[in-house]
């Protein structure tokens, strides 16, 4: 295997557990719950989340079965995802991150959302969403 093609491989692991991850929080799934679906440790699906480990072909039918989405949604394939939905769902399987967005959707008020993202786009230095 050629370096180059070891980074892509890690990338691909990378984008399927934060895929992983997200469905799974979606859903309100523990990673134990997960685990017992796919009959893996829950340590094991912390792995595949954080894309440490490889997910066998087998094991991403089932858990794409067990999250109810297809195979190829959690392999980026469908729906034509690309470098953009990658670096989404990377940010989205931050901690905390999907009861945010939840949180900022909530607020009714057009002028506290901007004052928020004020907030937050000061408190984190600057940076912005394409910046993940």
């Amino acid at each position: 295997m050629q370096p180059k093609d070891a980074g892509r491989q890690a990338a691909i692991e990378l984008a399927i557990g934060a895929r992983m991850r997200t469905r799974r929080r979606q859903l309100g799934l523990s990673q134990s719950a997960l685990a017992e679906e796919l009959g893996v440790s829950f340590q094991q699906v912390q792995k595949y989340e954080r894309g440490a480990n490889r997910v066998a072909a087998s094991t991403l039918v089932v858990a794409a079965q067990a999250l109810g989405v297809s195979t190829a949604w959690l392999v980026g394939e469908e729906g034509g995802a690309g470098l953009d939905d990658e670096e989404l769902f990377r940010a989205l399987s931050q901690p905390g991150a999907l009861e945010l967005l939840k949180a900022f959707n909530a607020i009714a008020d057009d002028k506290a959302r901007s004052a928020l993202l004020a907030l937050v786009q000061e408190m984190s230095g600057g940076r912005q969403a394409g910046q993940v």
